[in-house]
């Protein structure tokens, strides 16, 4: 029997998410309800909204849990949200809920996605919600939240609304008793997190066959801005033992004001927590936009490439490559691990090589004489006379990241 958590406002609520904990019971598991309404809930429950924010206190010493929650309703969500994150999420530490569910409208959603946010990549999180069917991003951010439409508004139960709900813990439960079936059978393997884009797909795809013939499990995660702030939480949690972060493009995004930025802190994480890297500097040549039409008028005169018809490329200038060198040393010099920085003399991207549309010699070179003069001195730098895809690359990024691994191990 697993457990799911039910989260809610059962002040408001109530019978609908006693008709998930229904349903969830009539599956064979147990639900586990927890209130994070504000004032007295309509159905027995297992946990009180007050008891959260206790719990959430004794967690993380903030005493601001322990206020009454104020009137104004945007304060009291944000307020709740932040104490039921945290005490979901010392539930899961303690291996006491197998799944989450909770329903609910705007304020319900953005309580209950808050929670789910805060739950690593893989356990199951579901959420039934009167705005599933717009834009989630806010929402879901880099989670893997399944966002289910109620259809109707969650305010009864009716032929509709049960139907959804009832679907909805079919779902929560699947993907609970797969994740149970997973962890009995599943070859437990060492991972590595890899970072790819169209233009270094060849590069990423080879090391990645080289890694996992040595024995690793590779997960590779698409350069969109979300993708790498993914990455970033999956270091985080923990979880990786090497990165292959060849390329880091997102930061030219970040920088110029692109449409794929990886957020302030991209290249931090394996950085700080020392997990060994490699690093280069791949598709730092192009910022993303939308279509030609969505390019801010003040780069109307600077060399765009048409990637497909969504996505517009526009080549950094030297300039901001200079810029880009100093980020990325910045970044870099946080390391408290072994870190390995490897620069393709000839090409940082397909695009950019000699004879490519963004073959500039100039801004490339602007980014490698300033990558590598702001770099600490203790950590290893290497240029290799060939383009990014070239195999002659990607074989040296495999043979210093397995290095570096190899080296942390005996350290530890």
């Amino acid at each position: 029997m697993l457990t799911i958590a039910v989260v809610g406002t059962f002040d408001t609520k109530g019978i609908e998410h006693n008709y998930v904990a229904d349903s969830i019971r009539h599956r064979g598991h147990r639900a586990f309800l927890i209130d994070v309404g504000s004032n007295r809930p309509s159905i027995a429950h297992d946990v009180t909204s007050e008891q959260v924010r206790l719990e959430a206190y004794q967690q993380s010493g903030n005493s601001d849990f322990l206020q009454a929650l104020p009137n104004d309703r945007g304060l009291a969500i944000e307020m709740m949200s932040a104490a039921a994150a945290t005490y979901v999420r010392s539930l899961l530490d303690r291996q006491e809920i197998h799944g989450m569910i909770s329903l609910g409208g705007s304020g319900g959603t953005s309580i209950g996605t808050r929670i789910m946010r805060n739950l690593p990549i893989g356990f199951p999180k579901v959420m039934v919600s009167t705005v599933a069917s717009g834009d989630v991003s806010k929402y879901i951010d880099i989670s893997d939240i399944v966002m289910i439409p109620s259809i109707v508004d969650v305010s009864g139960l009716n032929r509709i609304s049960m139907s959804v709900l009832d679907r909805a813990a079919a779902c929560v439960v699947g993907m609970a008793e797969a994740n149970s079936i997973q962890s009995f059978n599943r070859e437990s393997k060492p991972v590595i997190v890899a970072s790819m884009f169209g233009n270094t797909t060849k590069c990423v795809e080879h090391a990645r066959m080289r890694l996992e013939q040595s024995g690793y499990e590779v997960i590779v995660f698409h350069a969109t801005g979300t993708g790498g702030r993914t990455m970033e939480s999956l270091i985080e949690s923990g979880m990786v033992t090497g990165v292959l972060d060849i390329t880091t493009t997102e930061w030219a995004d970040e920088l110029v004001g692109g449409v794929m930025p990886g957020g302030r802190k991209r290249l931090e994480a394996a950085a700080r927590r020392g997990v060994p890297a490699v690093i280069a500097p791949g598709c730092l040549d192009m910022v993303n936009f939308r279509e030609p039409s969505t390019i801010p008028s003040h780069y109307r005169n600077r060399l765009f490439y048409q990637h497909n018809p969504q996505i517009t490329l526009m080549r950094t200038t030297a300039h901001e490559c200079k810029q880009l060198g100093e980020i990325l040393a910045s970044k870099i010099n946080l390391s408290v691990g072994d870190v390995h920085v490897l620069f393709p003399l000839r090409a940082i991207s397909m695009i950019s090589a000699p004879g490519g549309i963004f073959h500039d010699p100039q801004a490339d070179e602007a980014l490698r004489i300033t990558l590598k003069g702001s770099l600490r001195q203790d950590i290893p730098y290497e240029e290799i006379d060939c383009e990014i895809n070239d195999v002659r690359f990607s074989e040296r990024c495999v043979e210093c990241l397995l290095a570096a691994i190899e080296r942390s191990q005996v350290k530890a």
